[in-house]
């Protein structure tokens, strides 16, 4: 039996098409998409499963990952903020002061800071003289912790210290550095050396793009999306405003480059390690993010020693301890000038303040395999000499 369909010829003129019995079946809505791959050929074929692979991978990257620690550890506290990680080898026993590295509470995993295996800030302390590390963990804002202040984080960040020993090397990145520079000068006794990466410790330096927010913005606007969040900032309203820092990156380049890289499995894994990392963002209490916008960014009162910490007025020049400053040539969150004019306000001797600036923007400061290889194990053999 054959199917005849009548088709215009070039010139005008009718005439019939005959189809196989096979080929008939392809006239099904069902079978269209086979004879669309038949008349594309081979290369076409190819080309239609890299695009249905991409659109599964691409699904997979925004919702079907999680954000996991890369090295071995265990949970040594379980606290409303936290969970305090322990790297630290089981079994063996070390007399060197604990290095506590304070993961960004700004909307993104605290994984950033042991993000993949060979791509590890904290595979990267231990590899380079550090036996004692750990990691704060927070956890992701709940209902009833929209009303948690500064003070309940710089409390518990005390209660991990003392469960540590009483004194700490602190590592703060990004946002956790100006949490531990305010812990320091709380508590200047307990910490022995401290390291700020990519860290606003003077938010009004310098012209980035998180500067002019906060000063732009009225803090209604603010008010108004904690309220949208029922009393929390929403990890999903920040992942939103990251994106739109960068659109062609993140709504089209990243998906160009997915397709044209589907096939090499390096490229996905890595792809997979970031997207696991960088879509789950956590959920910040309102009262909190309020009061960092209105009294750090917009304020400046921790550099200008009027914030007020767990009852007393803090001020960096109570800091006495060995400083390194870390910061990135092109980065646009923290730009240089806010980590590097820390050094106006440390109590530190200048002679005991080291400053490295390094290539790149601001997440590769904590898990760029350049920054990882060429700077921090450096920062790592700093800490344990200055602590020993």
């Amino acid at each position: 039996m054959t199917t005849a369909s009548a088709t215009t010829a070039e010139h005008g003129t009718p005439h019939t098409r005959t189809h196989s019995p096979a080929q008939a079946h392809y006239s099904l809505p069902v079978f269209w998409p086979l004879e669309l791959m038949t008349a594309l050929g081979q290369e076409g074929f190819k080309t239609v499963m890299r695009g249905f692979d991409t659109a599964t991978e691409a699904l997979k990257l925004n919702v079907g990952l999680e954000a996991k620690f890369a090295t071995p550890n265990r949970i040594l506290l379980e606290l409303n903020t936290m969970r305090l990680r322990d790297f630290s080898v089981e079994g063996e026993t070390s007399t060197e002061i604990p290095t506590l590295i304070d993961a960004p509470f700004a909307g993104h995993p605290s994984t950033i800071a042991d993000y993949t295996k060979g791509q590890s800030l904290v595979e990267t302390m231990m590899a380079n003289g550090l036996r004692r590390v750990y990691v704060t963990d927070w956890r992701s804002a709940t209902l009833d912790m929209k009303d948690y202040n500064i003070d309940h984080y710089l409390a518990e960040l005390n209660v991990v210290v003392d469960e540590l020993g009483g004194q700490v090397n602190l590592v703060g990145l990004c946002q956790g550095g100006w949490m531990v520079a305010m812990y320091a000068a709380r508590y200047p006794a307990k910490v022995r050396s401290l390291v700020l990466a990519g860290s606003p410790i003077d938010t009004n330096a310098g012209h980035g793009p998180i500067r002019e927010m906060a000063h732009k913005m009225k803090m209604s606007d603010f008010q108004r999306l904690v309220r949208l969040g029922g009393g929390l900032m929403l990890g999903r309203f920040m992942l939103a405003a990251w994106k739109n820092m960068h659109p062609e990156q993140h709504y089209f380049r990243k998906y160009v480059d997915l397709f044209e890289n589907i096939n090499d499995p390096a490229y996905v894994h890595k792809e997979e390690a970031f997207e696991a990392w960088y879509e789950n963002p956590i959920n910040l209490p309102g009262r909190w993010y309020l009061q960092a916008v209105e009294q750090l960014f917009k304020e400046n009162r921790l550099a200008k020693g009027t914030f007020v910490g767990l009852g007393k007025r803090l001020s960096l020049g109570d800091i006495h301890c060995p400083v390194t400053l870390l910061a990135g040539e092109s980065d646009d969150i923290t730009t240089k000038e806010q980590v590097f004019d820390a050094d106006k306000y440390l109590g530190t001797p200048a002679s005991d303040i080291v400053k490295l600036l390094v290539p790149g923007g601001h997440i590769g400061l904590f898990m760029g395999s350049h920054t990882l290889r060429d700077t921090w194990p450096g920062i790592a053999q700093w800490i344990a000499r200055v602590s020993a």
